[in-house]
């Protein structure tokens, strides 16, 4: 394959990235309108999300076998397609059944976006050229998610919350033509058979897990039957699968896979990056706007430096290729990321722009440090038949990661303040002189319900804020616990699972 052709690839794989990441999050700031509009509750709208994300997990290891059987470049070209039909479906959608179900459809079609973008561009690429097209890829993987919420509130406020959904439109025409002139066909493998046993029993155990995760908060986690129910069935549809996985003699996924050591510390590295990476992003918009009163553009307006800094780290790790070793780039990045978790868990509700700004720079540095190099030295050694396989597994680790992570600071967010509150509305005490002093300079009165009140809700924000800071701390020791993984990556071309694999296309 000439140069040209190669790059027009990466282009179109690139913009299929963008469009399906754009989506894990674009939709989010939209939710209050959708409400409004359908007169659904809070639960019910929820599932415009929760949809997405169940159906994303089902599909996603679906990719290799599909791509296997019918060819690489019509699953691709289908599965865009069909999610931007999907997308314009969701955008006319006038109740709230029809716009869950196309979000299910979306989802299912986006599902194999990211793996097959992935492995397509390892394929495409000579070995000492992965570090470099993994940044170019990266940047479309994360300014999707960091933008998203961004693109998503300017949309919402000046046009309507249809054009979250429309905006694929585009997006998805670009990415159809450039897929259709540029990419080649693979081989198929029609002799390959399916195994739907052991596809059952994964998919089963990632739609509990997802929606265990994704309710668990709000039905008060393990005081719930359904959240009971999905677990057992999550731990023991997990448990058939992987005994299944050993004992079939044509399992679903390739047990080969794992015995590969890069491809398993990095889905280990992967997993842990995932839980930080949407987690923080989850907890931003409500520190500034619940607490600190602050429009939902201006929120995006501060936030969006981070995808600045995700591009710019991108670049460099381009730039340096294969001449540092990967893994000293991967614990820079996770180190940065944990010294800007560090500053935020410092922050209180007088943080000025540019603290949330150059924090956001920072942390958009480290995660710009991580997935290049990470993905690379990953698939280092892998064979190349098993890079559709090893990309969605991939993208599913990081996923899982990041809907663990979202599901953890949900739960200890709402945990640590009513535990903060009830300190310090224990440890009010009247005749105190702090509580003395407010009240002989007219700050309180506690002889009126309209001081009580006030009262109250000062206590009720002080004691958010404490939590929101301890989620913030919380994410800054994952960070830091994830660094030992990276010791267990070998660098390329020194793995002991054999020699470095060139899957370059001719």
């Amino acid at each position: 394959m000439d140069a040209g052709r190669r790059h027009g690839v990466t282009v179109a794989v690139t913009l299929a990235t963008v469009i399906q990441t754009l989506d894990s999050t674009i939709a989010n700031v939209a939710l209050p309108r959708m409400q409004g509009e359908m007169g659904a509750t809070q639960e019910q709208i929820s599932w415009v999300l929760t949809s997405y994300i169940v159906s994303t997990a089902i599909c996603m290891p679906l990719t290799a076998f599909v791509a296997d059987r019918f060819g690489r470049k019509r699953l691709f070209v289908a599965s865009v397609i069909g999610f931007t039909l999907a997308s314009m479906a969701c955008g006319a959608a006038t109740t709230l059944e029809q716009i869950v179900l196309f979000r299910l459809l979306q989802g299912a079609f986006g599902a194999c976006l990211v793996p097959l973008s992935q492995s397509v561009l390892l394929d495409t690429w000579p070995r000492e050229k992965h570090a470099s097209v993994m940044a170019v890829w990266g940047v479309g993987v994360m300014l999707g998610p960091i933008l998203g919420p961004t693109l998503g509130g300017w949309l919402t406020e000046y046009q309507s919350w249809r054009w979250v959904f429309y905006i694929n439109l585009p997006l998805g025409i670009l990415t159809t033509l450039g897929l259709l002139a540029w990419l080649p066909e693979t081989p198929l493998e029609r002799a390959r058979r399916f195994d739907a046993m052991g596809f059952a029993f994964l998919a089963i155990a990632l739609a509990a897990l997802q929606l265990m995760l994704d309710r668990g908060e709000h039905l008060d986690w393990f005081e719930s039957r359904e959240i009971v129910v999905e677990a057992v069935l999550a731990a023991l549809c997990a448990y058939l699968f992987v005994v299944h996985l050993l004992t079939h003699p044509a399992p679903f996924l390739d047990p080969k896979l794992f015995a590969d050591r890069n491809f398993s510390a990095g889905l280990a590295t992967a997993f842990g990056i995932g839980v930080v990476l949407l987690a923080t992003m989850t907890l931003l918009p409500p520190f500034l706007q619940g607490l600190m009163g602050w429009p939902v553009f201006d929120t995006g307006l501060v936030l969006a430096p981070r995808g600045v800094g995700t591009a710019i780290a991108m670049i460099v790790c381009g730039k340096l290729g294969d001449s540092v070793d990967p893994r000293a780039t991967i614990l820079l990045g996770l180190g940065l990321t944990a010294f800007a978790l560090h500053e935020m868990a410092g922050f209180d509700t007088t943080v000025q722009p540019w603290s949330i700004v150059w924090t956001g720079v920072v942390q958009g540095l480290g995660i710009g440090f991580v997935f290049p190099p990470l993905t690379a030295v990953t698939f280092a050694s892998l064979a190349p038949r098993h890079r559709n396989e090893g990309s969605a597994l991939f993208s599913l680790a990081r996923n899982i990661g990041s809907s663990v992570g979202i599901s953890v600071v949900v739960s200890a967010l709402s945990r640590n303040t009513r535990i903060e509150h009830a300190a310090i509305a224990g440890s009010i005490d009247p005749s105190g002189v702090p509580l003395r002093l407010a009240l002989e300079a007219g700050i309180w009165r506690l002889d009126a319900p309209e001081g009580l009140a006030a009262l109250e809700a000062e206590v009720a924000r002080q004691a958010a804020t404490i939590a929101f800071l301890q989620d913030f701390r919380l994410m800054m020791w994952v960070c830091i616990a994830t660094m030992p993984l990276v010791l267990l990556l070998r660098r390329p071309g020194t793995s002991a699972s054999g020699p470095v694999h060139t899957a370059a296309a001719d």
